[in-house]
Parts: structure tokens; sequence; C-alpha cells
């Protein structure tokens, strides 16, 4: 059976269900809050031991719809767990050298605890430069180049969100990865490598890992070569931005499956787009050995949720504990 593991219940009862595979529906939106107070909780600690409140500087170029509604969220969800921000706006045809400018006063200013460029960025500019003209310590996307090579290290660092909210659903819901065989659906620098990193590296290093076996998928990775691996696969982690590019049949049972996959495509039911990810869900449900745990559309939800919401916790503790010497 197929379940994407996501439980909020008893320790007891989570373990008893994930030994006899049960399919388990799991609101991913509890959870979410429940972080969301833990970090609220955190930022007021700190700022109670006499520290700053903790800012966040939020640079926006263009008007990219999908782009200005992250954002919104990202404001809000920064206003929710206590912490400042700020939305500088900067028309789509900015020139790279003034966005590193504006980098640059935002690395030196000692309010500014965090610095998130909102990606995509026009074409004209490359968004490696201007991640890596962010400070590590106030990089909270983790996409600065020393970051990344602190996660292939093994080392304290800060975590691309994604990443960091796979992390969250696998080890607050007990699902066991040490020697177990995974399968990540999608290379991207920001989301599929990271993923793999967390999962396979040794669970005894700075930054514990999952000691799982690793196999990383992508465009290329011919569909029935794809099968085959996922058929063997205990966890599947989907994140290639392919409408229903995981199929029942290519999912063992009792393996666990996140859709992290985010995709718009049109109903022709409604007329209207709609939100999927890469798991052909309504397939599935069509299959009698399989049992679906929850909609994708809330898995959705809760993932960009988390996403910013492990943002926030490494800007209110400014994550000390890897930058001081």
């Amino acid at each position: 059976m197929l379940s994407i593991a996501l439980y909020e219940g008893p320790a007891e009862r989570r373990d008893s269900i994930f030994q006899r595979h049960e399919a388990i529906i799991i609101s991913g939106t509890e959870m979410a809050k429940h972080i969301q107070k833990e970090i609220k909780q955190g930022v007021e600690s700190w700022i109670s031991l006499g520290n700053r409140r903790p800012h966040l500087s939020i640079i926006l170029v263009g008007d990219n719809p999908a782009s200005k509604t992250y954002v919104r969220n990202k404001i809000r969800a920064a206003s929710a767990v206590g912490i400042c921000s700020e939305l500088i706006l900067k028309p789509k045809d900015v020139s790279q050298e003034e966005l590193l400018d504006i980098t640059d006063q935002l690395n030196m200013d000692p309010r500014v605890s965090g610095i998130l460029v909102q990606l995509p960025l026009p074409d004209h500019v490359d968004e490696r430069t201007i991640c890596n003209g962010i400070s590590p310590e106030k990089d909270v996307d983790g996409f600065h180049i020393i970051n990344i090579g602190r996660l292939c290290l093994d080392q304290h660092s800060l975590i691309p969100a994604t990443a960091s909210a796979v992390w969250e659903i696998i080890t607050r819901t007990g699902i066991q990865t040490f020697g177990k065989n995974v399968v990540v659906a999608g290379r991207s620098k920001n989301v599929g490598m990271p993923i793999a990193m967390l999962l396979h590296t040794d669970g005894e290093h700075e930054r514990p890992g999952g000691d799982a076996t690793v196999t990383i998928a992508h465009r290329y990775t011919p569909k029935e070569q794809l099968k085959i691996h996922t058929q063997l696969a205990d966890i599947i982690i989907v994140a290639a931005g392919i409408p229903k590019l995981i199929t029942s049949d290519m999912v063992k049972e009792g393996a666990a499956v996140i859709d992290v996959g985010i995709n718009y495509v049109h109903d022709p039911v409604t007329g209207k787009t709609k939100l999927v990810g890469d798991v052909d869900f309504e397939g599935c449900h069509d299959n009698e050995h399989l049992n679906i745990s929850r909609k994708h559309a809330e898995t959705s939800r809760f993932s960009n949720q988390m996403n910013l919401l492990r943002r926030k916790l490494a800007l209110s503790l400014q994550f000390q504990e890897v930058w001081d010497p």
C-alpha cells in the first residue's frame, strides 16, 4: 500500500501503523501549525535574551505573479512568528551590478538577519552570482556555494527549504531511513540534490544524515528504468515537476511516497487551472491494492508552509552555533 507519511498522533500509535504498513490520513496543516508555534516561541526566547528581533529582507525583481504570491506569503509567515520583514522591489530590467550592490548593503547592515532573493530572476541576471553575493550566514535560502558545500560535507549549514521540509516530514513521522532504499526523482540543485545529500549521509556525522541508499533519477532516466528503481524503493521522493510521473504500478507495497512536485495543469472538467503534484494520485485511488493517505493539494500547502517556517527558524536562531568560531 502507498502512504504519504505524515502523522500527528502518539508515537506508540505511529509505530504500530508503520509496522503494519497501514495507510493513514494526516493533517499537514496541523503539523505546520505546531512548527509555527515552536518557531514563534524560539523567536521570543531569542529576544528575551536581549537580542535584536530577527529581520528578513526580501528582494523581488519584476512582476511575475507567482513570485509576488510567494513573497506575500513569506512576509505573512514572518509576521506570524514575530519576525520583521521588508520588501525591496526592483524592475525587471535592473542590472546585475545593482542587485549585487543591494546585497552588499544588506550584508553589512547589522539589523538584517537574513536575505532572500526571490527566484527566478530575469535572463540577463546570473542567479548563481546573485546567490553567492549574499553572506552565507544571512543566506536563508541555503543557496550560497558555502552552504551547499557544508551540506555536502555533513556540516551544519542553512539547508534549502524544500529539503528541510522533506527531512522534517521523515523525522517527525518516524519513517525509518537507515539501510533503506530511497529514490529521489529530480536532481535540481535546490531540491533534489540536497534531499539526496540529507538522506544518504552518515547519521553519526556533525550534521546527521539518513544512512539510506539513494538513487537519483532525472529527466533523462528512461521511464522503464525509473520504474525498476521505484519498485525496489522503500521511500520515493518526487520533485521532478512532471505531472503523473509516478503511477501506482511503480510503487511497492508498504512504500512511503513524498510528493513535493508543483504543477499547474488545465482541468478539462472545470476549464480552470488546478494544482497537481508529480504522483498520479487519482490513478492510485483506482487501484484496490493501494491506499492514499492524503491528497497532494494538502501536501503542497504543507510543504510551502514548512519551507517558509524553516527559513524563519534559521533566522530566529541566526545559526550562531554554525558561524561562531
